[in-house]
């Protein structure tokens, strides 16, 4: 699962250097005045501490932020705490799935436990409950997303019902949703970003900015690339 991770990272980054790369190219950056300079140097030093994980005041982003730049700020965080709202009332769906594969996980739990204690046959009825659940879980979760497919975006994989895919009903190979404190989940929500790294993000994107066209090349881009500057290395 670890490898997994470290791959979509890796893919993330090396996507996200490609975008940045093609922008600066459409849209160099102009010999900078000395108050162009002076800003870039400040937002640079904030954008540091941020790495480090150091606080920075709103008093100090709002004095190197122009008023569009640190209005995106707030807007962006908003929608942070609105997801985070979202996020703690769960589709009634989902709940049913997660209670099943809850109920699968206790039973393989107990399994393990009378296994390590060499009493055998009393582990092998709670492994076949616990697989019995499992299969229901991926029907429960095979229904709810041919319905709505949408529901997708709360779990912590891809998931392929294709014959030959990793999903399998055994309790390592089924979802877990993104608000699951399980081990076995494999990300958290991808929307889902802190207050240092949105306010990283929004400098990022002044800095990018300072010294170029206020009209970029290409929309798209430039949209790809906000969202990988927003999301954690």
């Amino acid at each position: 699962m670890s490898e997994w991770y470290d791959s979509q990272q890796k893919q993330s980054s090396h996507f996200r250097k490609l975008l940045q790369e093609r922008t600066e190219k459409a849209n160099p950056r102009r010999e900078l005045t000395a108050e162009e300079t002076k800003r870039l140097n400040k937002l640079q030093a904030i954008a540091d501490k941020l790495k480090r994980g150091e606080n920075v005041q709103n008093r100090q982003l709002q004095t190197w932020l122009n008023e569009q730049e640190y209005e995106q700020l707030e807007y962006e965080w908003k929608e942070q705490l609105e997801l985070r709202s979202e996020l703690k009332d769960k589709p009634s769906d989902l709940k049913r799935y997660e209670e099943k594969l809850k109920q699968a996980t206790f039973n393989y739990n107990r399994a393990e436990g009378y296994s390590s204690k060499g009493k055998y046959y009393t582990a092998k009825k709670f492994y076949n409950k616990s697989e019995s659940l499992c299969e229901d879980a991926l029907e429960i979760l095979q229904e709810i997303l041919y319905s709505d497919s949408t529901l997708r975006v709360w779990f912590d994989r891809d998931i392929s019902f294709e014959v030959g895919g990793d999903l399998s009903a055994d309790i390592v190979s089924l979802p877990r949703l993104v608000t699951s404190r399980s081990h076995e989940k494999l990300s958290d929500d991808s929307r889902l970003t802190s207050k240092q790294s949105v306010k990283l993000a929004v400098i990022e994107r002044a800095m990018h900015n300072i010294g170029r066209d206020t009209t970029p090349a290409s929309k798209d881009d430039v949209s790809k690339l906000d969202k990988f500057m927003s999301t954690d290395d």
